[in-house]
């Protein structure tokens, strides 16, 4: 059996679609399952069960045995959020339990961390785990992110096979319940749906132009594809980036996801929210070397313009589900 938790959120539910793909159907799913407009995530997909996310620790003490390897995806993503307790007991303490439990039951364990962690780059985009205690993340969530990468790192005892995946700014299919977390992918094309036009945030930097503001865009499709690799390679346990290693605009996304809806582009710019403007990244770009040198993973990721097509074009045009 394989465990996901997060699986009625964003990349979790992609994940156990990209498993059910790869014919794997003896899944456990793991969530708080408390919210309606999650639920479509889950319809037509082959699972064994369901256990909520409260009552899932206890439920793997009993019946670790039949458990095969955990995805840990699932976590607070709010990155304006401020209440740390939150990010205390859900991204952390959790994830510690989780990690011990797989340790001593010799359950592979795969987690997702954040390149939130990187706060404005300072110490660069590079996964070197001597770097990752140095890092200077920007919010809760990042530094949450953050504590229980070190705490890995750290730990005594380890699962078997392990791995901590520093997502980059992941974009796709399934993300309808996010809200202002969900990815500007889904925002612009929903912006444009309404008014033909988009509004993207003004530089507030001398050293970046309005749009100019640039991200690596990673499709979730990508991301599975990762993780589905971690499950059957076994790569060595490390912490490693996932990203395409190539930043965008935002400009060019917008233009990209114009050009998927069949409309010339219509930008405009607005000043970006105060309670984001100084902790706001102008640039992120993910050191994809150790993936694909010591994880050994080949694939080639979406381009940006070739991931919006198919997000825009399969899913956003009719709101539909992967």
């Amino acid at each position: 059996m394989i465990v996901v938790t997060g699986a009625a959120g964003f990349i979790g539910s992609c994940m156990v679609r990209r498993l059910n793909d790869a014919g794997y159907s003896d899944i456990l799913v793991v969530d708080d399952f408390g919210r309606p407009d999650k639920q479509p995530n889950l319809e037509g997909k082959k699972i064994r069960g369901e256990v909520h996310r409260d009552n899932f620790v206890r439920w793997l003490e009993r019946n670790h045995a039949d458990v095969d390897a955990v995805f840990h995806i699932g976590a607070r993503t709010d990155t304006t959020e401020m209440d740390t307790s939150i990010f205390e007991h859900l991204n952390v303490e959790y994830s510690k339990a989780l990690w011990m439990l797989c340790s001593g039951f010799h359950i592979p364990f795969f987690y997702a961390s954040s390149a939130a962690t990187y706060g404005l780059g300072e110490m660069g985009y590079a996964d070197d785990h001597a770097t990752i205690p140095h890092l200077r993340p920007l919010n809760p969530y990042g530094q949450s992110k953050q504590d229980f990468d070190i705490w890995a790192l750290q730990a005594a005892d380890q699962p078997p096979t392990w791995a901590g995946f520093k997502f980059f700014n992941v974009y796709g299919p399934n993300e309808y319940h996010k809200g202002r977390m969900a990815s500007v992918i889904f925002h612009t094309a929903r912006q444009i749906k309404a008014t033909g036009s988009m509004k993207l945030f003004r530089s507030h930097r001398p050293d970046f132009g309005d749009g100019e503001q640039s991200r690596d865009f990673i499709y979730v499709k990508d991301v599975v594809d990762v993780l589905l690799f971690f499950l059957e390679k076994r790569p060595p346990g490390a912490i490693y980036n996932l990203g395409t290693g190539k930043a965008r605009t935002f400009f060019d996304l917008a233009t990209g996801t114009f050009r998927a809806l069949g409309l010339d582009p219509v930008i405009s710019y607005i000043d970006t929210p105060a309670d984001i403007r100084e902790t706001y990244q102008y640039f992120t770009e993910a050191d994809m070397s150790k993936l694909r040198s010591l994880a050994g993973y080949r694939e080639p990721f979406y381009g940006l313009e070739e991931g919006i097509e198919d997000y825009v074009q399969r899913y956003l045009k009719n709101e539909s589900v992967w």
